[in-house]
């Protein structure tokens, strides 16, 4: 026995350091970024890889990044700005969305709740000129607002929620009824603190591809003072005249709220996905 264990320790050794070399590997390049961000751009592309710049210049490049040349906090600013509204309203929408698939009861609920989930199946490309021809006519092209509203609508939000809705008891719902309460009171005063985790995993999500997202502004965004960080930073490559120091400096300062908000939310993201898995 005792020598079993000790075979099993070992191979658990092995693991944890074959998955750390692994994800090295996958760290490698951000690592780069970061270090490149505080390099000369004579330093970029040294080899062997300096991963601590010989002649570090501080904070040199991120203020020429940050500066009035490059309107990089404009781009910043938009991007908070899209992002913040649009993953708070795609919370909520979905929320009462998936509030409206479990807790009411109506005819056809389920039948339409999977054509519903059918729509999952469409590419958002198959859409965009539908969209676009919506956008002009209703006077949304060109404006943040237009962005927020074709962002604000989840299917998988709706379907996330959903999961974690039906493992609350409908029970709880039932007593809060004869008690006198309505639909409002029960969904924000019981339904939502239950499902924290899950709200929190969606917001999370969200926020992640809203602020990567390329495709939707690129498409219905033409005026530069409306420009996310996504299109700002293809501005800036150009601008820049390819200064790989620069051009990783602005990546580091687009890619920080990313791995704030990962870091700060990733276990709501084991804990939702992992409840909504045993769900339904």
């Amino acid at each position: 026995m005792i020598v079993r264990g000790k075979k099993i320790e070992i191979r658990k050794s092995i693991c944890t350091v074959v998955l750390f070399m692994i994800g090295f590997t996958m760290l490698a390049p951000l690592f780069w970024m970061l270090s490149t961000s505080f390099k000369t751009e004579n330093e970029v592309f040294d080899f062997p890889i300096r991963w601590i710049p010989e002649t570090f210049v501080g904070w040199d490049n991120y203020k020429e990044v940050w500066g009035n040349a490059y309107n990089f906090g404009m781009y910043y600013f938009n991007s908070i700005k899209i992002t913040v509204i649009s993953t708070f309203f795609q919370v909520l929408i979905s929320a009462l969305g998936a509030y409206g698939f479990t807790k009411v009861k109506w005819k056809y609920r389920d039948k339409v709740f999977l054509l519903y989930l059918a729509t999952m199946m469409i590419p958002p490309q198959v859409m965009i000129v539908s969209r676009f021809a919506i956008m002009q006519k209703t006077g949304l092209y060109n404006t943040h607002m237009g962005i927020i509203l074709m962002t604000v609508f989840s299917t998988y939000g709706v379907f996330l929620l959903r999961q974690a809705m039906l493992g609350i008891p409908d029970s709880l719902c039932e007593s809060a009824k004869m008690d006198g309460a309505g639909h409002v009171t029960i969904f924000f005063k019981i339904i939502l603190p239950l499902i924290t985790p899950a709200m929190s995993t969606l917001a999370v999500l969200k926020f992640v591809w809203t602020w990567n997202d390329y495709q939707t502004p690129l498409i219905f965004l033409s005026k530069r003072e409306l420009f996310t960080i996504q299109l700002g930073m293809k501005l800036f490559a150009s601008e820049s005249g390819n200064i790989y120091s620069l051009m990783m400096a602005a990546a580091v300062s687009a890619t920080l709220p990313l791995i704030l908000i990962f870091l700060l939310g990733q276990r709501y993201i084991v804990d939702g996905i992992a409840a909504g898995a045993v769900k339904g």
